[in-house]
Protein backbone atom coordinates (compact mmCIF):
# COMPACT_ATOMS: atom_id res chain seq x y z
CA UNK A 1 0.00 0.00 0.00
CA UNK A 2 1.32 3.45 -1.11
CA UNK A 3 2.72 5.26 1.84
CA UNK A 4 0.38 7.98 3.36
CA UNK A 5 3.23 10.26 3.09
CA UNK A 6 3.26 10.10 -0.86
CA UNK A 7 -0.47 9.70 -1.05
CA UNK A 8 -1.15 13.86 -1.93
CA UNK A 9 2.02 13.87 -4.07
CA UNK A 10 1.38 10.76 -6.32
CA UNK A 11 -2.46 12.35 -6.72
CA UNK A 12 -0.65 15.80 -7.92
CA UNK A 13 1.56 13.97 -10.96
CA UNK A 14 -1.32 11.72 -11.66
CA UNK A 15 -3.45 14.83 -12.18
CA UNK A 16 -0.87 16.83 -14.22
CA UNK A 17 0.78 13.83 -15.98
CA UNK A 18 3.82 14.93 -18.33
CA UNK A 19 3.20 14.62 -22.39
CA UNK A 20 3.47 11.19 -23.42
CA UNK A 21 7.14 10.28 -23.87
CA UNK A 22 6.61 9.00 -27.27
CA UNK A 23 5.95 12.85 -28.02
CA UNK A 24 8.69 13.89 -26.98
CA UNK A 25 12.81 13.83 -28.19
CA UNK A 26 15.16 12.15 -25.80
CA UNK A 27 16.71 15.77 -25.07
CA UNK A 28 13.61 17.22 -24.66
CA UNK A 29 12.90 14.60 -21.58
CA UNK A 30 16.57 14.80 -20.37
CA UNK A 31 15.51 18.48 -20.10
CA UNK A 32 12.29 17.68 -18.48
CA UNK A 33 14.15 15.42 -16.04
CA UNK A 34 16.28 17.94 -14.68
CA UNK A 35 13.99 20.65 -14.17
CA UNK A 36 12.08 17.85 -11.82
CA UNK A 37 15.16 17.23 -10.27
CA UNK A 38 15.73 21.45 -9.60
CA UNK A 39 12.29 21.23 -8.10
CA UNK A 40 13.17 18.32 -5.63
CA UNK A 41 16.35 19.85 -4.65
CA UNK A 42 15.72 21.19 -1.30
CA UNK A 43 18.41 22.12 1.07
CA UNK A 44 21.99 20.20 -0.44
CA UNK A 45 23.79 18.53 2.02
CA UNK A 46 27.21 20.65 2.49
CA UNK A 47 30.20 18.79 1.57
CA UNK A 48 34.04 19.46 2.65
CA UNK A 49 34.96 19.63 -1.05
CA UNK A 50 33.26 18.92 -4.85
CA UNK A 51 35.61 18.50 -7.70
CA UNK A 52 34.53 18.15 -11.55
CA UNK A 53 36.81 15.48 -13.23
CA UNK A 54 37.65 14.13 -16.77
CA UNK A 55 37.77 10.21 -16.75
CA UNK A 56 40.24 9.54 -19.72
CA UNK A 57 39.19 6.06 -20.95
CA UNK A 58 40.19 3.99 -24.20
CA UNK A 59 38.96 6.53 -27.34
CA UNK A 60 36.58 8.56 -25.14
CA UNK A 61 36.52 10.97 -21.85
CA UNK A 62 33.62 10.91 -19.46
CA UNK A 63 32.31 13.61 -17.03
CA UNK A 64 32.56 13.20 -13.20
CA UNK A 65 32.11 14.53 -10.05
CA UNK A 66 34.02 13.81 -6.95
CA UNK A 67 32.05 14.24 -3.79
CA UNK A 68 33.62 14.69 -0.21
CA UNK A 69 31.90 14.96 2.76
CA UNK A 70 33.14 16.62 6.06
CA UNK A 71 34.44 14.24 8.61
CA UNK A 72 35.20 11.95 5.38
CA UNK A 73 36.46 8.07 7.35
CA UNK A 74 38.85 7.86 4.11
CA UNK A 75 37.84 3.97 4.22
CA UNK A 76 35.46 3.86 1.03
CA UNK A 77 34.78 5.49 -2.27
CA UNK A 78 30.91 4.91 -3.92
CA UNK A 79 31.24 4.94 -7.08
CA UNK A 80 28.18 5.52 -8.36
CA UNK A 81 26.07 5.20 -11.64
CA UNK A 82 22.54 7.02 -11.67
CA UNK A 83 19.16 6.11 -13.43
CA UNK A 84 17.19 7.19 -16.10
CA UNK A 85 16.12 4.23 -18.07
CA UNK A 86 19.39 4.40 -20.13
CA UNK A 87 18.42 7.40 -21.21
CA UNK A 88 18.07 9.91 -19.23
CA UNK A 89 19.90 11.61 -16.25
CA UNK A 90 23.00 13.30 -15.30
CA UNK A 91 25.49 14.70 -12.51
CA UNK A 92 22.87 17.34 -11.74
CA UNK A 93 18.90 14.78 -11.76
CA UNK A 94 21.02 12.67 -8.68
CA UNK A 95 23.22 15.60 -7.19
CA UNK A 96 20.75 15.84 -4.13
CA UNK A 97 20.66 12.07 -3.50
CA UNK A 98 24.49 11.64 -3.78
CA UNK A 99 25.01 14.44 -1.42
CA UNK A 100 23.00 13.50 1.26
CA UNK A 101 24.69 9.36 1.10
CA UNK A 102 28.34 10.93 0.90
CA UNK A 103 27.05 13.13 3.61
CA UNK A 104 25.55 9.94 6.03
CA UNK A 105 27.93 7.36 4.74
CA UNK A 106 31.35 9.95 5.31
CA UNK A 107 32.14 8.28 2.35
CA UNK A 108 33.46 9.64 -0.81
CA UNK A 109 31.22 9.52 -4.05
CA UNK A 110 32.41 9.43 -7.65
CA UNK A 111 28.90 10.21 -9.68
CA UNK A 112 29.58 8.96 -13.29
CA UNK A 113 28.38 10.68 -16.08
CA UNK A 114 28.05 7.90 -18.50
CA UNK A 115 26.90 7.74 -21.81
CA UNK A 116 23.07 7.34 -22.51
CA UNK A 117 21.08 5.89 -25.58
CA UNK A 118 19.85 6.23 -28.18
CA UNK A 119 23.18 7.99 -29.02
CA UNK A 120 25.15 5.39 -27.40
CA UNK A 121 23.22 2.24 -27.64
CA UNK A 122 24.31 -1.35 -25.34
CA UNK A 123 26.43 -1.98 -24.77
CA UNK A 124 28.38 1.46 -24.40
CA UNK A 125 27.26 2.18 -21.08
CA UNK A 126 28.14 -0.91 -19.92
CA UNK A 127 31.56 -0.37 -21.10
CA UNK A 128 31.96 2.43 -19.44
CA UNK A 129 30.86 1.01 -16.27
CA UNK A 130 33.77 -1.62 -16.23
CA UNK A 131 36.23 0.91 -17.50
CA UNK A 132 35.62 3.06 -14.72
CA UNK A 133 35.83 0.32 -12.70
CA UNK A 134 39.02 -0.59 -13.75
CA UNK A 135 40.71 3.31 -13.72
CA UNK A 136 39.43 4.31 -10.39
CA UNK A 137 40.83 0.98 -9.16
CA UNK A 138 44.34 1.28 -11.17
CA UNK A 139 44.23 5.28 -10.42
CA UNK A 140 42.76 4.84 -6.67
CA UNK A 141 45.33 8.10 -5.52
CA UNK A 142 43.17 10.42 -7.67
CA UNK A 143 39.98 10.13 -6.01
CA UNK A 144 40.78 8.86 -2.30
CA UNK A 145 43.40 7.27 0.02
CA UNK A 146 45.51 4.45 -1.59
CA UNK A 147 43.85 1.93 1.03
CA UNK A 148 40.12 3.02 0.36
CA UNK A 149 37.78 0.06 -0.55
CA UNK A 150 35.70 0.55 -3.60
CA UNK A 151 31.84 -0.16 -3.36
CA UNK A 152 29.30 0.05 -6.76
CA UNK A 153 26.64 1.38 -6.41
CA UNK A 154 23.52 2.61 -8.75
CA UNK A 155 19.47 3.37 -8.51
CA UNK A 156 17.76 2.21 -11.22
CA UNK A 157 19.12 1.43 -14.57
CA UNK A 158 22.10 2.44 -13.11
CA UNK A 159 21.73 -0.22 -10.79
CA UNK A 160 21.44 -2.46 -13.99
CA UNK A 161 25.18 -0.92 -15.04
CA UNK A 162 26.40 -2.51 -11.35
CA UNK A 163 24.81 -5.88 -11.04
CA UNK A 164 26.73 -6.38 -14.62
CA UNK A 165 29.69 -5.49 -13.81
CA UNK A 166 29.73 -7.30 -10.45
CA UNK A 167 29.29 -10.30 -12.68
CA UNK A 168 31.45 -9.62 -14.87
CA UNK A 169 34.42 -9.02 -12.47
CA UNK A 170 33.59 -10.75 -9.85
CA UNK A 171 36.14 -10.64 -6.80
CA UNK A 172 39.02 -9.75 -9.61
CA UNK A 173 39.21 -6.73 -8.11
CA UNK A 174 41.03 -6.72 -5.15
CA UNK A 175 39.62 -3.07 -3.71
CA UNK A 176 35.84 -3.63 -4.77
CA UNK A 177 34.00 -4.88 -1.79
CA UNK A 178 30.55 -4.55 -2.00
CA UNK A 179 27.86 -3.61 -4.77
CA UNK A 180 24.22 -1.45 -3.96
CA UNK A 181 21.69 -1.91 -5.89
CA UNK A 182 18.34 0.02 -5.79
CA UNK A 183 15.53 -0.40 -6.92
CA UNK A 184 17.07 -2.16 -10.32
CA UNK A 185 16.01 -2.76 -13.48
CA UNK A 186 16.72 -5.96 -14.51
CA UNK A 187 15.23 -7.09 -17.71
CA UNK A 188 12.86 -5.35 -20.78
CA UNK A 189 10.46 -7.94 -20.07
CA UNK A 190 8.79 -6.95 -17.16
CA UNK A 191 5.68 -10.00 -16.62
CA UNK A 192 6.03 -9.80 -12.52
CA UNK A 193 3.20 -9.48 -10.29
CA UNK A 194 4.52 -5.90 -8.73
CA UNK A 195 4.96 -4.90 -12.85
CA UNK A 196 1.53 -6.17 -13.21
CA UNK A 197 -0.06 -4.14 -9.68
CA UNK A 198 2.11 -0.72 -9.55
CA UNK A 199 3.50 -0.28 -13.66
CA UNK A 200 0.66 2.53 -14.19
CA UNK A 201 -0.04 5.24 -12.07
CA UNK A 202 2.62 4.77 -9.81
CA UNK A 203 5.09 6.97 -11.62
CA UNK A 204 7.45 4.44 -13.23
CA UNK A 205 5.10 2.95 -15.96
CA UNK A 206 5.94 -0.05 -17.81
CA UNK A 207 5.29 0.98 -20.84
CA UNK A 208 7.43 3.30 -21.21
CA UNK A 209 10.17 1.05 -20.02
CA UNK A 210 10.01 -1.17 -22.03
CA UNK A 211 10.01 1.93 -24.80
CA UNK A 212 13.15 3.02 -23.53
CA UNK A 213 15.03 -0.62 -23.19
CA UNK A 214 14.36 -0.69 -27.26
CA UNK A 215 16.08 2.18 -27.15
CA UNK A 216 18.80 1.09 -25.46
CA UNK A 217 19.23 -2.11 -26.78
CA UNK A 218 19.15 -0.62 -30.45
CA UNK A 219 19.03 -3.41 -33.01
CA UNK A 220 19.83 -6.12 -30.37
CA UNK A 221 17.28 -8.89 -29.40
CA UNK A 222 18.58 -10.90 -27.35
CA UNK A 223 16.57 -10.22 -23.96
CA UNK A 224 18.02 -13.82 -22.21
CA UNK A 225 21.71 -12.62 -22.76
CA UNK A 226 22.46 -12.03 -19.16
CA UNK A 227 24.15 -8.21 -20.30
CA UNK A 228 20.69 -7.45 -20.54
CA UNK A 229 18.76 -9.36 -17.85
CA UNK A 230 20.97 -10.08 -15.07
CA UNK A 231 17.90 -12.87 -14.04
CA UNK A 232 19.51 -15.25 -16.73
CA UNK A 233 23.12 -15.35 -15.03
CA UNK A 234 24.06 -18.86 -14.62
CA UNK A 235 26.85 -18.53 -12.69
CA UNK A 236 27.62 -15.63 -9.91
CA UNK A 237 29.63 -17.28 -7.52
CA UNK A 238 32.07 -14.73 -6.10
CA UNK A 239 30.03 -11.80 -6.57
CA UNK A 240 31.02 -9.21 -3.89
CA UNK A 241 28.32 -8.61 -0.72
CA UNK A 242 25.13 -6.97 -1.84
CA UNK A 243 23.35 -4.89 -0.61
CA UNK A 244 19.42 -4.51 -2.35
CA UNK A 245 17.08 -2.02 -2.47
CA UNK A 246 13.59 -2.86 -3.08
CA UNK A 247 10.40 0.12 -3.07
CA UNK A 248 7.14 -2.37 -1.53
CA UNK A 249 5.38 -0.23 -4.35
CA UNK A 250 7.43 -0.31 -7.56
CA UNK A 251 6.78 -2.36 -10.53
CA UNK A 252 10.27 -3.32 -10.51
CA UNK A 253 9.68 -4.51 -6.72
CA UNK A 254 9.82 -8.40 -7.69
CA UNK A 255 12.93 -8.39 -10.21
CA UNK A 256 14.61 -6.95 -6.99
CA UNK A 257 13.27 -10.05 -4.75
CA UNK A 258 14.28 -12.67 -7.78
CA UNK A 259 18.23 -11.10 -8.35
CA UNK A 260 18.56 -11.30 -4.51
CA UNK A 261 17.27 -15.20 -4.25
CA UNK A 262 19.84 -15.77 -7.02
CA UNK A 263 22.76 -14.31 -5.43
CA UNK A 264 21.81 -15.74 -2.26
CA UNK A 265 21.79 -18.89 -4.32
CA UNK A 266 25.35 -18.67 -5.13
CA UNK A 267 26.28 -18.08 -1.64
CA UNK A 268 26.61 -14.22 -2.30
CA UNK A 269 26.24 -12.78 0.83
CA UNK A 270 22.93 -9.80 0.55
CA UNK A 271 21.56 -7.46 2.51
CA UNK A 272 17.75 -7.01 1.65
CA UNK A 273 16.45 -3.03 2.35
CA UNK A 274 12.53 -3.21 1.75
CA UNK A 275 11.16 0.72 1.68
CA UNK A 276 7.59 0.32 2.92
CA UNK A 277 5.07 2.13 1.03
CA UNK A 278 7.56 3.53 -1.24
CA UNK A 279 7.40 4.05 -4.95
CA UNK A 280 10.21 3.64 -7.77
CA UNK A 281 13.08 6.71 -7.57
CA UNK A 282 11.87 7.45 -3.88
CA UNK A 283 15.20 8.70 -2.78
CA UNK A 284 15.08 11.53 -5.42
CA UNK A 285 11.99 12.38 -3.12
CA UNK A 286 14.00 12.80 0.50
CA UNK A 287 14.12 16.69 0.31
CA UNK A 288 9.63 16.60 0.54
CA UNK A 289 9.04 12.90 1.96
CA UNK A 290 10.71 12.62 5.91
CA UNK A 291 9.95 8.63 5.29
CA UNK A 292 12.37 8.11 1.99
CA UNK A 293 14.94 10.54 4.10
CA UNK A 294 14.86 7.68 6.89
CA UNK A 295 14.90 4.86 4.30
CA UNK A 296 17.99 6.75 2.95
CA UNK A 297 19.83 6.84 6.33
CA UNK A 298 18.87 3.15 6.74
CA UNK A 299 20.88 1.99 3.49
CA UNK A 300 23.53 4.21 4.60
CA UNK A 301 24.11 2.57 8.15
CA UNK A 302 24.21 -0.63 6.47
CA UNK A 303 26.67 0.54 3.87
CA UNK A 304 29.19 1.92 6.52
CA UNK A 305 28.86 -1.53 8.60
CA UNK A 306 30.00 -3.04 5.46
CA UNK A 307 33.50 -1.22 5.61
CA UNK A 308 33.64 -2.03 9.43
CA UNK A 309 32.22 1.67 10.25
CA UNK A 310 29.34 1.43 13.10
CA UNK A 311 29.03 4.96 14.14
Amino acid sequence: MLHPSLVNYVASRREAPSPHFSTLSYPERRAANRRRAEELRGEPEEMAEVRELKLSLQGRELSSRLYIPKGDAGKALVIFFHGGSFVEGDLETHDTLVRRLASQTLMRFLAIDYRLAPEHPFPASLDDARDVLHYVDENISEFADERSRIIMMGDSAGANLVAVTGTSVKNSVERLCAQVLIYPTLGPELVTGSAHEFGTGYLCDVDELRYDYASYLGGYHDHSDPRVSPLMSTDLHDVVPTIMVIAECDPLRDEGLAYAGLLEHFNVHVVLLEAKGMIHSFMRLASIIPEARADMDDLAQHLRRFVGDEA
